[in-house]
């Protein structure tokens, strides 16, 4: 039987898919339309959750996996188009954070007879590791901050407002909401200038079938364009997507990729 994949953008839902494939596992993708940019057996309109349910069904899909990028601003686009069944979803949610409104969704199609499962063990190789992962070394300057900003990072993404923060100096120089990474660390860039360091976290408890954070050659590529030094990243909470190409780039452009905990120093 195979795992039903709902793929978002980004290319981590084709990693999942060649992972498994290499575990014997057969995938059906489904991409939303206007999100999804790998190949899919099925592509349907963003918002319309009775179209997933249905095309799943009709490939006799159990299991399930949703991966990629959905922006949380989507729900207050035009391009989500909700469907009854999504607007009964977003509708029944107390707040409209990002993991309440995956939770929802999941609980529902649960309800339908679908099971989400956990991602990660197909997705080991490109888990963040702890400690130095290329070949630039951080400044202490740069550890220091990152000591500063871990712990408010972390609470950050508990409160489910954003899972990275841009800091300089010990100060937090911008904050994730529902603009993204990219454009996070942009904004900080227009603030600070060079020197930034941006630091990347998972919820506490993260629940690795909703809304893992990641990083990858675009993360880096924004970085060398703001002058950023070095990136730090919750070890063993993190998917590197394109990891080999994500760290060689980032030894190009002399920024640091290191994964932190709570013990960094």
């Amino acid at each position: 039987m195979s795992i039903g994949l709902i793929a978002g953008s980004g290319t981590l839902p084709d990693t999942f898919r060649k992972e498994a494939v290499k575990k014997g596992k057969k995938v059906f993708t489904v991409g939303i339309e206007g999100i999804t940019e790998i190949e899919t057996e099925e592509k349907i309109p963003a918002g319309n959750v009775s179209k997933i349910i249905e095309v799943l069904r009709k490939r006799n899909v159990r299991e399930v996996v949703m991966l990629g990028k959905f922006e949380h601003k989507l729900i207050y686009m035009e391009l989500l188009n909700a469907d009854k069944k999504l607007t009964s979803i977003l509708e029944s949610q107390k707040t409209k954070k990002p993991a309440d409104i995956i939770n929802g969704f999941i609980s529902y199609m649960e309800s339908e007879g679908f099971i989400f499962i956990d991602p990660k063990p197909f997705l080991s190789s490109i888990i963040s590791d702890k400690g130095l992962m290329n070949r630039v070394s951080p400044s202490e300057e740069a550890l220091k901050d990152a000591e500063f900003g871990f712990p408010i990072a972390k609470k950050v993404a508990d409160m489910d407002v954003g899972q990275t923060i841009v800091v300089k100096d010990k100060a937090v120089v911008a904050v994730e909401a529902m603009e993204g990474t990219q454009r996070a660390i942009e904004r900080a860039g227009s603030i600070a200038g060079k020197g930034c360091r941006v630091i990347k976290v998972g919820r506490s408890n993260q629940d690795f079938r909703i809304d893992v954070p990641t990083v990858g050659v675009e993360t880096i590529e924004i970085m060398k364009s703001i002058g950023a030094d070095s990136l730090f990243i919750e070890a063993e909470s993190v998917y590197m997507v394109d990891k080999e190409d994500m760290l060689r780039l980032a030894d190009e452009y002399n920024i640091s990729v290191y994964g932190i905990n709570d013990k960094i120093c």
